[in-house]
């Protein structure tokens, strides 16, 4: 694999931004500038979906399966990173999915060529607790989330609708509660907004003891307070062996901010909420421009 000048790749395409962001860096200026100019450092690459690899629109690009077979070349994982359901992001990659890891449902459930390498459920109790709460918020839609499955008790077409764009595998029930599934998280969903309608109440009632993060405008997770995507991150640099040295990561939202932290190359979206981008040291052109293939493109691609 070639050497790859990182540090001056920005004045050949200036939409990308190598110069990290001042936040308590965890390796000395030496070592930075040693690994930020080999490519043969990295060995894990996890990305967030919406906002970050996926345009708009929701589309992947075609781009992306021309530039899959350099992962395995260089002895690289990738994994796409979300709050999207397994089974949702499963069929999304389907050309790919036995040779690619699946960090879904925010970092509670993690797949590796079929399968599970970590989870971090949430118990009967808790559950129950939670749906309860989110029961009294109006205009709330309720998706429990589930290993097997996910489950909602709303008709509502438009809740629906909004729903199965990422959980494909979904049963309606007549009750939340009666269902039996080992649970991974609980997805909010509110048109009106997540953090005006759905954080306050329930960050108020659970943000002590669970994680409560926005994972979109529109929605809302409640978690185990140990779950995210860094925290699985972290758990697989300690069972796979690669460092937080070798690790890249692409983010655009809450949901996004520990994986950029467990993650030395981590890279927020141009498209990014600004305070998101204060806890990645680098910066990559917006979703809409492919920003995250173009990044890795600079990285495995030799330079013209």
């Amino acid at each position: 694999m070639p050497i790859i000048d990182f540090l001056h790749l920005g004045r050949r395409n200036s939409k990308i931004s190598h110069r990290p962001v001042s936040h308590s860096p965890k390796i000395n200026n030496q070592e930075s500038e040693v690994l930020l100019m080999s490519a043969n450092n990295i060995k894990f690459i996890a990305t967030d979906m919406d906002g970050t690899l996926l345009n708009h629109q929701g589309q992947l690009s075609p781009e992306f399966y021309e530039l899959f077979p350099l992962f395995a070349q260089n002895d690289i994982i990738f994994a796409a990173a979300s709050g999207r359901q397994y089974y949702q992001l499963a069929e999304l990659f389907a050309p790919v999915r036995d040779e690619m890891m699946f960090i879904a449902e925010n970092g509670t459930f993690v797949m590796y060529k079929g399968e599970e390498v970590y989870s971090c459920t949430l118990d009967r109790e808790a559950t129950h607790n939670i749906i309860a709460e989110a029961r009294q918020i109006d205009g709330a839609f309720i998706v429990l989330c589930g290993k097997k499955s996910a489950y909602i008790e709303t008709r509502d077409p438009d809740a629906y609708k909004e729903i199965k764009k990422y959980y494909h595998r979904c049963e309606i029930v007549d009750d939340l509660l009666a269902v039996e599934d080992e649970f991974i998280k609980l997805a909010i969903l509110h048109f009106g907004g997540a953090l005006e309608y759905l954080q306050p109440p329930m960050k108020a009632k659970f943000g002590k003891d669970y994680q409560v993060v926005g994972g979109s405008p529109v929605w809302l997770d409640v978690m185990n307070m140990q779950a995210s995507k860094g925290a699985a991150i972290e758990h697989l640099q300690q069972t796979l062996g690669f460092s937080f040295e070798q690790t890249m990561s692409f983010g655009d939202y809450f949901n996004d901010v520990e994986m950029l932290q467990a993650s030395y190359h981590s890279y927020a979206m141009e498209n990014a909420h600004e305070e998101v981008k204060t806890h990645a040291r680098f910066r990559a052109p917006s979703n809409d421009e492919n920003g995250v293939l173009t990044v890795i493109k600079s990285l495995l691609l030799p330079q013209g």
